[in-house]
């Protein structure tokens, strides 16, 4: 139990500081009415099909966890490795973004742009092999530069609240690239191409929806002649006035002239090429409609996954696993792997069947589908055992309780000799 004294020296309010004196002028860096660091698609995507498509990916490609782990000699998950990595990878990048957030920042970015830089901001480095030993927090950067050895990175500093660029050397940076990039990034692609459609149908919509009349008016003389001219001129402002200076926007004509409306929409092939762009991306790179509004079956979501989600996640794990683990750490058998959770598919009535086809298998324990399903471990004692509880386990003559398979088989007892080998290590 802390002292008073303890509670007084440790005391800090949001809005009151707990330095008893105020400061009459405090600096904290550049300020912004929206969030800087914030990932804004390129211009042209925001009002199209296309941002839907790209934030759908980054979306499902950040839900899947990527850890810092240990292998067994076969190379085999066998733990996870707790230290600075697996605390960037799993809690916190920096101070802005979560670890879920950085990744959808990383996933939406590089399908955006093509190619990116995961730069370490802070971080231990030796100076020798130029290689991370221990990383504290990272931001997505856009390469503006290509040299030998180095890039020009456009980064977030959190210090000033800006965006600025920097000359980093690739050997510290992850640099990726979209598995994509033929289909959605390339100068004549297929999305660059639906990119352009989409805008030229934005300008033709704003200047239908602009506020002109497009009317023409039919004046009862002719006007080939200049004077003649003149006249209509100043008879078409006059009318303007009118329109501009009325209240409700009423003018008047002469009985013999005539207005001729012309705001009628025009036909144009625009929206049946982007119609047709649009689902020939959707057939590209594998994302349905179905996939966009959650309605698509297993399989559909199976062959999504493996399209789409895994190359982008492979990507990512495979650049920081060779460029952020030594190849010391890596003969130590640690390594960067990707985990995706199957089950967060099945349906509620669904689910039953599974958990009894898995815990009848020995795949997993009852706590552990538990843990799945959001229920605290159970304090029984085979909860946590791979047994097929449907099968009557062998008694252990010595104790007259079910035989546990974890037991060793104790040689020249003949009490074991009934229990088959395969309960055994």
């Amino acid at each position: 139990m802390p002292t008073l004294i303890e509670r007084v020296q440790k005391a800090w309010n949001a809005f009151r500081n707990k330095d008893p004196t105020p400061s009459t002028f405090s600096y904290y860096g550049g300020g912004s009415y929206y969030r800087p660091d914030r990932r804004m698609f390129r211009p042209g995507s925001e009002r199209s099909i296309i941002t839907p498509i790209l934030n759908r990916i980054s979306v499902d490609a950040a839900a899947i966890e990527v850890r810092h782990v240990r292998l067994d000699d076969q190379n085999r998950y066998s733990e996870d490795i707790d230290g600075s990595l697996n605390e960037f990878l799993t809690v916190e990048a920096n101070i802005d973004q979560t670890a879920r957030d950085f990744r959808k920042d990383v996933y939406a970015s590089l399908l955006d742009e093509g190619y990116i830089a995961i730069c370490p901001v802070d971080a231990n480095v030796n100076l020798n092999s130029m290689k991370i030993e221990e990383i504290g927090s990272a931001r997505v950067g856009k390469i503006l530069n290509w040299y030998p050895q180095h890039i020009d990175v456009e980064l977030y500093n959190e210090k000033t609240g800006q965006r600025e660029t920097t000359k980093l050397p690739k050997s510290l940076c992850c640099i990726l690239q979209n598995p994509f990039y033929e289909t959605m990034n390339a100068p004549n692609s297929l999305m660059a191409r639906l990119r352009r459609k989409m805008a030229l149908l934005d300008e033709v919509d704003e200047r239908n929806s602009s506020g002109k009349l497009d009317m023409i008016i039919q004046l009862p003389y002719s006007t080939r002649h200049a004077t003649q001219q003149e006249r209509a001129e100043e008879r078409r402002k006059d009318i303007e006035v009118q329109l501009s200076g009325s209240k409700y926007g009423i003018a008047y004509i002469d009985a013999s002239e005539r207005v001729i409306q012309l705001n009628r929409s025009l036909d144009n092939n625009l929206q049946g090429q982007i119609d047709v762009l649009t689902k020939q991306l959707q057939d590209q790179l594998g994302v349905s409609a179905e996939i966009l509004n959650g309605s698509a079956d297993d399989k559909n979501e199976q062959n999504y996954f493996n399209n789409i989600i895994e190359p982008l996640v492979s990507a990512f794990v495979d650049e920081m696993k060779r460029k952020w683990l030594t190849k010391n750490a890596r003969t130590r058998h640690e390594s960067i792997m990707f985990f995706r959770t199957p089950l967060k598919l099945v349906t509620v009535s669904d689910i039953a069947n599974v958990a009894d086809t898995l815990t009848r298998n020995a795949i997993l324990s009852s706590n552990e589908m538990r843990g799945v399903l959001g229920f605290k471990p159970s304090d029984q004692a085979d909860a946590d055992k791979l047994i097929n509880k449907n099968i009557n386990q062998p008694i252990d003559p010595t104790t007259g309780q079910e035989f546990v398979a974890e037991t060793e088989h104790p040689e020249g007892n003949p009490a074991y000799a009934d229990i088959p080998d395969e309960y055994y290590k």
